[in-house]
């Protein structure tokens, strides 16, 4: 007993290790990209934010240097648990009244696109022969949440782990060429900021991806991006409940089914998601830059509380490029290129169809 006891400390040991290894590789790429980003003569500093060098430096290790396997876990680490973190403090930027100016059009905007994108992945689909599983996941993936969606549908129709490989490669190439392109078109077309946030919350695929997009034009952006991209993925929870019932059921009466796409647990709604929400609620209850009420406090309380929400402000932003550049360095370009020339046919123009709808409603309607 105490000889097992020993055998999983020491592993828990060797985890742990693994996991600072990857997270610290992460961070450095993180502040590399922010040193970097500060020598760009200002129109280029403009142009190209400190994330889109975090994710091509991010790339560049991956894929020419070379990354061991050890790093693979702290990199998940920062793209997942690091970037939630960074969502979360996000909340306090904004008040539930910016969640409301926001939501009254963009819910309207959002379950237009979504129905125009997966009517546009039916079509494509049908038109180059796309295996039917193969195209619901890259449309809901597109669409709706990203990379949680996929995971989240596929067991519920049964679709194979290649197929699932598939579909997680052509929203993670399409959303990284967002995270360049879309900065440079909103710049080109003079978008402001709402309108630009809008435009980003409702087109690009996963949550990363979508804080990208915002943090490259501006924070007022991405907090318009964020809040539209929450939207999106809590329209997506009551399906993902749905679909994890659904697939329970059918993996107790049928032990063939494949088990490897299956997630463990009920998936809910996410919890940065109520973490976002929460620090908004804090910021909207009366409370004098997020943290202190107007009328109980005294000036230099309001200063400190100026100070300790700028401190929190800049470390989202740092847990957010921590992220970002973990997503450049668990990128693999030759699992991309590995999709296929159809699959990435359909999500061009699933992505080219949706990115053009959002952006000309936001443009007819008057949004931003």
């Amino acid at each position: 007993m105490v000889r097992k006891l020993s055998i999983k400390g020491k592993r828990m040991v060797i985890a742990s290790g693994l996991m600072v290894r990857g997270l610290l590789l992460a961070v450095g790429v993180a502040i590399i990209a922010r040193l970097a980003h500060q020598l760009l003569p200002g129109p280029i500093g403009k142009m190209v934010s400190d994330i889109v060098i975090a994710i091509l430096l991010g790339l560049f290790i991956r894929n020419v240097i070379g990354l061991s396997p050890g790093y693979d876990p702290g990199v998940k680490f920062a793209v997942v648990r690091v970037l939630r973190l960074g969502i979360v403090l996000l909340g306090l930027r904004l008040s539930l009244q910016d969640i409301a100016d926001t939501g009254g059009t963009a819910i309207l905007l959002v379950f237009a696109c979504i129905t125009i994108a997966l009517a546009t992945a039916y079509a494509v689909g049908r038109l180059f022969k796309i295996p039917p599983r193969l195209t619901v996941l890259i449309g809901v993936g597109t669409s709706i949440c990203g990379n949680t969606a996929i995971v989240a549908t596929a067991p519920a129709i049964g679709a194979k782990e290649e197929e699932v490989s598939f579909a997680v490669a052509v929203i993670t190439l399409f959303g990284l060429i967002a995270v360049v392109i879309y900065p440079i078109i909103g710049q080109a077309l003079g978008l402001g900021n709402t309108a630009f946030g809008l435009w980003a919350g409702t087109a690009v695929n996963d949550t990363s991806q979508v804080v990208a997009v915002g943090a490259a034009h501006s924070p007022e952006a991405l907090g318009v991006a964020t809040v539209v991209k929450l939207m999106r993925n809590t329209i997506m929870a009551p399906l993902i409940i749905v679909m994890g019932l659904f697939l329970r059921q059918r993996a107790s009466s049928d032990p063939a089914k494949p088990r490897s796409v299956i997630p463990r647990g009920g998936i809910l709604i996410p919890w940065f998601v109520i973490g976002f929400l929460t620090m908004s609620l804090i910021r909207t209850s009366g409370i004098s830059a997020g943290i202190l009420p107007r009328d109980v406090a005294r000036p230099g309380d309001l200063q400190m509380a100026a100070s300790m929400l700028n401190a929190f402000d800049a470390l989202a932003k740092f847990a957010i490029l921590t992220a970002l550049a973990g997503v450049g360095l668990g990128t693999r370009l030759q699992t991309v290129l590995r999709i296929g020339l159809k699959p990435f046919a359909l999500g061009l123009c699933v992505s080219i169809v949706l990115a053009a709808a959002s952006l000309g409603l936001i443009i007819v309607f008057g949004m931003g």
